[in-house]
């Protein structure tokens, strides 16, 4: 997914993550546009809170109809998760890949230094979509190499009793971990609760969560969270209990501290303005850095003007 809502965030003094939270954040609509004339709810970053862990960015559009078409865009500095929950999208890039995914696949591309891609409904015609797109920042140790794409078609679950499971995406939950490549410690889990179910999530004392309403409502300490809601939990905790009343499904964001502060413009995550002033007239140069997506001709997304300030890091202020 490409964003198109450009601006920088303000910066302000940084704040640790010093200990448990429960606070919950509304995601916000952003309108897409184009040829797409799509809306997604965006959960994270949020003004206050830029990353949970090495999260740095989820989306969800639909369920809609639509029809999906958006055309080769690049991207640096980071991994691109997308979960579908209804739908088939195909994906293309420039490391060769030409694949559709479905419910319960994932697919994880891993920008490095550059790598353009993308993303079409499947057919002519308007078809349900739901997905979620996360990003993943890329420690100092990956972002300059070389970009990569993998699809899964199978992930490993966590049985959490009473018919309640988790979906292991990305990292490792509940002693489980995912095949899909990692370059920081995270967590990036599917949980499906029954009616009427009070389950325990283990956690990772040292990481920090977050908690994102994908349907139906939860309560975690009191506090209920239902769609689109983002409810971050801190870091210090050794596990959760989650109750739905009814039947819900929710996203658990989690990992390590990330390592540093990031500046994200556009679909770039570097650690400079220089950085992303560079790699914004790469993309406008049609330079090799970020390859030719297979299938496609001429047609790309232009990269929008730089703002008029200096782009500066986002620091965490809860």
């Amino acid at each position: 997914m490409t964003r198109l809502d450009a601006g920088p965030l303000e910066a302000e003094s940084a704040v640790d993550c010093d200990g448990p939270r429960t606070l919950l954040l509304e995601a916000r609509e952003v309108p897409l546009g184009g040829v797409r004339a799509m809306h997604v709810r965006r959960a994270l970053p949020q003004r206050d809170l830029p990353m949970i862990g090495a999260w740095c960015f989820l989306d969800r559009f639909g369920p809609d109809p639509t029809r999906m078409r958006v055309e080769p865009h690049p991207h640096i500095g980071l991994q691109t998760v997308t979960w579908p929950l209804i739908g088939e999208v195909r994906h293309r890039d420039t490391v060769g890949s030409d694949v559709v995914l479905r419910r319960g696949q994932l697919n994880l591309m891993t920008s490095g230094e550059g790598i353009a891609h993308s993303e079409y409904s499947v057919g002519e015609e308007p078809i349900p979509l739901d997905a979620l797109q996360l990003w993943v920042a890329l420690p100092e140790s990956r972002r300059h190499g070389e970009p990569a794409f993998e699809q899964h078609l199978r992930l490993p679950t966590v049985d959490l009793g009473s018919g309640a499971a988790a979906t292991v995406v990305m990292g490792a939950f509940g002693g489980v971990a995912s095949p899909a490549s990692a370059y920081t410690p995270i967590a990036g889990v599917e949980i499906f609760i029954p009616a009427g179910v009070d389950v325990s999530l283990p956690l990772e004392t040292d990481w920090e969560y977050g908690i994102v309403g994908v349907a139906g409502e939860v309560v975690v300490e009191g506090v209920a969270v239902a769609r689109d809601h983002l409810l971050y939990l801190g870091i210090h905790r050794s596990e959760m209990s989650v109750r739905a009343d009814a039947d819900a499904t929710i996203f658990v964001l989690g990992g390590e501290p990330f390592e540093d502060e990031i500046v994200m413009w556009w679909n770039f995550v570097g650690r400079s303005h220089d950085e992303i002033v560079e790699a914004r007239e790469a993309w406008e140069a049609d330079s090799p850095r970020f390859g030719h997506v297979v299938g496609h001709g001429d047609e790309r997304i232009p990269a929008p003007p730089m703002p008029a300030v200096r782009l500066t890091r986002r620091h965490r202020r809860i």
